[in-house]
């Protein structure tokens, strides 16, 4: 599976109609809606698709045709998704009606291509399981620690001072077992 970074946009003219595609991470998902809802309110349709992991590591996805005829964008949206195995990962396509009906096939194609583009254009990385994790070390161990965590990329969250140092960790569960190794 994959993910991306950041949010990746792509703007499609298909007979006068304006697709505005944007792929979002899944988290930053309704607060993009809302502020591309803010930002566009002469767009005739705000059409979306999403895959995400729930806390069971199940694959969750949707998708929404906004007033389209049932089927012919958000599915094809949706479909996109899944062709790239993309994870985690939400698109919202801000359609410009540009006064041509472009009919069933016409939509599915216009929606579809739209959102290729979006992926094309992003930075696409390799989903990873990351998890959390606390760990305690003493004051003299701190600096050799804070080197081994960007050595295995591991994210400090958070830090208590007490009697030692208390970290709270975010990384892949191969990382954190090399960590562990080390320290």
């Amino acid at each position: 599976m994959k993910t991306i970074k950041s949010i990746s946009a792509y703007t499609l003219e298909v007979k006068k109609s304006k697709f505005h595609s944007f792929l979002v991470p899944y988290n930053e998902f309704e607060n993009k809606l809302n502020e591309l809802k803010k930002a566009h309110p002469k767009a005739r349709h705000f059409v979306t698709a999403f895959r995400y992991l729930n806390e069971y590591a199940q694959i969750v996805e949707g998708s929404s045709d906004d007033g389209e005829p049932k089927g012919t964008s958000g599915k094809p949206t949706l479909k996109v998704l899944q062709g790239h195995d993309l994870i985690n990962i939400a698109i919202i396509t801000v359609r410009y009606f540009g006064g041509t009906l472009l009919g069933a096939g016409g939509l599915v194609r216009a929606y579809s291509d739209s959102a290729n583009l979006a992926v094309a254009n992003a930075q696409i990385l390799p989903y990873e399981d990351l998890i959390e994790e606390i760990i305690n070390v003493s004051y003299e161990e701190s600096s050799r620690c804070e080197y081994l965590f960007k050595k295995y990329n591991i994210k400090v969250i958070d830090r208590n001072f007490l009697d030692g140092i208390s970290y709270k960790l975010q990384a892949s569960k191969e990382n954190l077992e090399n960590l562990k190794k080390e320290i």
